[in-house]
């Protein structure tokens, strides 16, 4: 239970932290933002402020945004012979329409839709009460608002504020700040350990806490000794130092040590731990840390570019070396890594969320489309043709990728399954 519960808030904030992005400055470009919504599923609560509703729904996992006239937002448009309620403001232009059956108004015009046009021209044609001998035209408010068949009250779309009437560099700045927020939350959730930890890790080969009753301690080793060579093989790293101790095993090594600026050999047997299915030696030493200010600082923007990095490296590297599911993680693979890092303490918590964070910020920079690098690229496209790509030929590319990444997910998701639970 603890598990899932991390497990939510992990995946829960960084969904959600990527879409505010979206959510603030589609704001700030005139983008209409028709709802925000915190979960998935069945609507549990839902409160209309400023022109967007916010609802909260059943499923605690995630949230979306619906920003006026892009693929995934609700159609609005009334077809000929349904059934709405009307509520009239007073100048009688529309202010409310009810397609829902599951919301009931205490007072509505009853109207059965002929024609409308809640785009451009903003007007309802119809007959009222069922009188079907005169038909009756209404204007429709600009901010009028439609409650939906789910029952959810969201504000109309009228063409000035979707999404493809904004400039395209307002356009391009939206579809990037959920990949913006990632990072941002990256970078805070890092240099939040390094305060947590105490400090950061010195990349030299310094020893910092020795443990009691461990091999270093028997032969006297310090914190702030160096290790500079094991068995003769330089070490200027403490993972150098790791890697080359991992080695022996309940084996006598010798190791080169400078302590207050004099060099001796040290023998020391390792003791054996198992890690991961195979036996290590370990001496039973800490990393050294820089505990200054500015290290933590710095820490918060070296660990994700160090993640970059990596990323793009291990994508590169697909091209050379081929396609490798195991180079990918779904949320069976998330869910594995929370339950380790839930048993280790909040440190290890906030870390796995910025590390995620930042994998998804990367990912979703990609440019495929249904990702957020798909849009940007199509973005990119449109401002050196001049003019939009056509709306089916993007709706058709967007559902390719959408098909194509749901394929990727259930290959990587069946893949965990195997690598976690199964072999």
């Amino acid at each position: 239970m603890e598990t899932l519960i991390v497990f939510i808030l992990i995946f829960g904030a960084i969904v959600i932290v990527h879409e505010f992005g979206h959510f603030y400055f589609a704001k700030r470009s005139g983008i209409l933002v028709r709802e925000f919504s915190i979960g998935m599923g069945p609507k549990l609560w839902a409160s209309r402020r400023n022109e967007t509703t916010y609802t909260l729904r059943l499923l605690p996992i995630g949230g979306y945004v619906r920003m006026a006239g892009i693929a995934d937002d609700e159609d609005d448009e009334l077809q000929p012979g349904t059934s709405v309620l009307l509520t009239l403001d007073e100048q009688q232009k529309v202010s409310r329409i009810n397609v829902s059956q599951k919301v009931t108004l205490n007072e509505g015009i009853p109207f059965e839709i002929a024609k409308s046009d809640l785009q451009d021209d903003l007007f309802i044609e119809g007959y009222e009460n069922g009188d079907e001998t005169e038909l009756r035209r209404y204007n429709v408010d600009h901010d009028a608002t439609i409650i939906e068949k789910s029952g959810t009250e969201v504000q109309i779309a009228p063409r000035d504020v979707q999404f493809q009437s904004a400039s395209i560099p307002k356009r391009l700045l939206t579809n990037f700040a959920g990949i913006l927020n990632n990072l941002i939350l990256g970078i805070i959730g890092f240099i939040l350990v390094a305060f947590l930890m105490g400090g950061v890790a010195k990349t030299s080969n310094e020893l910092g806490t020795i443990q009691d009753n461990s091999p270093a301690q028997a032969v006297g080793l310090k914190a702030g000794d160096h290790i500079t060579a094991v068995n003769g093989v330089k070490t200027p790293t403490f993972q150098d130092v790791a890697q080359q101790v991992n080695r022996y095993p309940n084996k006598k090594i010798t190791l080169t040590v400078r302590h207050k600026g004099t060099s001796e050999k040290i023998t020391a047997t390792p003791k054996a731990q198992k890690t991961n299915g195979k036996k290590v030696g370990v001496l039973g030493v800490a990393v050294a840390l820089d505990t200054s200010f500015s290290a933590k600082i710095a820490y918060g923007f070296t660990q994700p570019w160090f993640i970059v990095s990596q990323t793009f490296k291990v994508i590169g590297g697909m091209f050379v070396h081929g396609f490798n599911l195991n180079n990918f993680g779904g949320p069976v693979a998330m869910y594995a890594m929370t339950s380790q890092a839930a048993q280790s303490g909040l440190p290890t918590i906030i870390n796995l969320m910025a590390y995620l964070s930042i994998s998804v910020g990367v990912m979703n920079l990609l440019p495929i489309p249904a990702l957020d690098g798909g849009k940007i690229l199509l973005n990119l496209i449109e401002a050196v043709r001049g003019k939009p790509i056509d709306p089916e030929k993007e709706g058709i590319i967007s559902l390719i990728g959408f098909g194509l990444m749901l394929l990727l997910m259930i290959l990587v998701t069946w893949n965990d399954v195997q690598r976690f639970f199964i072999r």
